[in-house]
């Protein structure tokens, strides 16, 4: 139970929570820094990812009364986010005129699971800080910081992958590569979870060693469909 919700309380949950999110969101934009996308959609696309949270919420705690516990609500769970986050960013994001190469739709995909970490991270924080635990609340943004939210780049990711590398596909084999993708990503994220929630934080090692994994090859892929992007281009053209 949160003891003491005040304006102050909120703040310090709202700035933890927000910029270290921030500062990752900077560095992997930075990636695309030759051509960076508008900052209004890139605005949307968080802020979407922040919607995502709103919409998941009330329908992951339907979940924990239906399934209980255990692996079944973890994979729901999964589930639920991964495919909200990507309905989201289709509905809002994905069909704009702004998105109109490969590259784009990892980078909006990743910005959508950034705004979906943010909002998490300040509603993990909201009881150990309104309860008085700074250092308990930090030490846990701190393992967020470079786990949890990691995670919804790299599950995101993966659908932006897929989405990128079908960009010239027919629609029956992107429907199928889009597919593929978001199973992956609930898949990792399940993974994840198992390893953090049903083991008790006893294998967070492993769950850790995914991430890293996933951050190898996620920054792989990204310089690929960077060399396609911009093998035929002059330097001072996008």
């Amino acid at each position: 139970m949160i003891s003491a919700l005040t304006p102050e309380t909120l703040g310090y949950a709202f700035l933890g929570g927000i910029l270290p999110v921030l500062v990752w969101l900077y560095f992997l934009l930075k990636e695309d820094a030759r051509c960076p996308e508008p900052r209004p959609l890139l605005f949307l696309a968080f802020m979407t990812g922040m919607l995502a949270v709103i919409v998941v919420l009330p329908i992951e705690t339907f979940m924990t009364t239906l399934f209980g516990g255990g692996v079944p609500l973890i994979v729901a769970w999964a589930t639920v986010e991964e495919v909200t986050k990507y309905a989201l960013a289709a509905a809002l994001i994905l069909w704009r005129k702004s998105v109109d190469e490969s590259l784009d739709l990892v980078v909006y995909m990743l910005t959508v699971a950034l705004g979906f970490a943010a909002l998490e991270n300040v509603l993990f924080l909201l009881t150990p800080f309104a309860d008085g635990h700074f250092l308990a609340g930090i030490v846990t943004n701190n393992l967020r910081f470079v786990g949890s939210t990691l995670l919804h780049v790299i599950a995101s990711s993966a659908i932006g992958f897929a989405l990128a590398f079908s960009f010239n596909w027919h629609k029956a084999l992107r429907t199928i590569a889009t597919t593929v993708g978001l199973i992956l990503a609930i898949a990792l994220h399940a993974v994840f979870n198992f390893f953090i929630i049903e083991q008790e934080g006893s294998q967070t090692i492993y769950a850790f060693f995914i991430v890293w994994i996933g951050i190898v090859v996620f920054f792989a892929l990204f310089e690929l469909l960077r060399y396609f992007r911009y093998r035929n281009l002059p330097k001072n053209i996008c």
